[in-house]
C-alpha cells in the first residue's frame, strides 16, 4: 500500500527551541497511527506540522508525494479534519453544526443531508439532530464533533486526544465505535493517546515521540517486544 504521508529529516522549532524531529516516517492509506508520548514530547506539535499550521525549519512532509509546502493552503486544508480534545460545538442544532462545514464549502443541499445522515447515524446522534449543542453531554458532544469531521470525507483525519475531556464509561464505547468505524472506512487517521491500551486498540501502528523525537514507529507488539532505546523502554514501563 502507498504512503499517503512521507516525512524526511524534518525539524520543528517552536519558540526558537527544536519542538520536534523526526528522521523518516511514512504514513499508508488507510491505515490508523496512534502517537504516543509523555506530555511535552511533541505529538500535538506533530499533528499541528500535518495540518500545516506550523512550517518546518527543515526537511519536508509529503503529501500524496507532493511537497505541502508546494501545495494551495485551502486545498491541502480541504483534505484534512481535526478533532480537537474539546468538541468546539457552535450554539446552535446538532444538526447544523455537523453541517457547518459543508455549508462553508457550498455543498448541495441534497448532498449535505445525505451526509448528515449518513454521519450521524454512524457516530450514533441521528436521535440528537434537533437538539441545540448546549444540551449535550460530553460523550454526545464529541461523537458530535467527530460526525463533523467525518462528513467532510477528509483524506487525513487528526485527532488530538479525543477522548480524554469524557468519562470512564463513555471513553470505553466511543473508542469501540471509533475503532470499528476506522477499521470500517480505511480513512487515514492520526491520534494522539496517552493510554498504550487505546493505542493498540485503534490503531494499526504506534509512533513513540519523547522529548521532541519520534523514538521508534511499529506495531504495538513490536513496540512492546522490541522498545528502540532505554527511554522507550522506560516510557512503556510508566504506562
Amino acid at each position: 500500500m502507498s504512503a499517503l504521508i512521507s516525512i524526511h529529516d524534518l525539524l520543528i522549532q517552536r519558540n526558537g527551541r527544536d519542538a520536534l524531529k523526526i528522521k523518516s516516517l511514512e504514513i499508508k492509506h488507510g491505515e490508523t497511527l496512534a502517537l504516543v508520548g509523555p506530555n511535552g514530547a511533541g505529538k500535538s506539535t506533530f499533528l499541528l506540522a500535518l495540518a500545516h499550521l506550523i512550517k518546518p525549519k527543515h526537511g519536508e512532509i509529503l503529501f500524496n508525494e507532493k511537497p505541502i509546502s508546494q501545495m494551495n493552503e485551502l486545498e491541502y486544508r480541504r483534505k484534512i479534519s481535526f478533532v480537537f480534545q474539546d468538541p468546539l460545538l457552535m450554539d446552535m442544532s446538532v444538526e447544523k453544526n455537523i453541517a457547518l462545514g459543508l455549508k462553508f464549502r457550498g455543498t448541495d443541499k441534497d448532498q449535505i443531508r445525505t451526509q448528515i445522515n449518513k454521519w450521524s447515524k454512524a457516530m450514533g446522534v441521528e436521535s440528537l439532530l434537533g437538539r441545540r449543542a448546549g444540551q449535550l453531554s460530553g460523550g454526545e458532544a464529541q461523537r458530535v464533533s467527530l460526525a463533523r469531521a467525518f462528513v467532510l470525507d477528509p483524506e487525513l483525519l487528526l485527532m488530538d486526544e479525543p477522548f480524554s475531556a469524557v468519562d470512564p464509561p463513555t471513553r470505553t464505547q466511543l473508542i469501540k465505535d471509533l475503532s470499528n468505524l476506522l477499521s470500517q472506512d480505511q480513512r487515514t487517521t492520526i491520534i494522539v493517546t496517552h493510554n498504550l491500551a487505546e493505542a493498540a486498540q485503534i490503531g494499526n501502528r504506534m509512533a513513540v515521540i519523547i522529548n521532541g523525537e519520534l523514538k521508534q514507529a511499529g506495531t504495538p507488539k513490536q513496540i512492546k517486544e522490541n522498545p528502540a532505546d532505554i527511554s522507550v523502554e522506560k516510557f512503556l514501563k510508566e504506562l
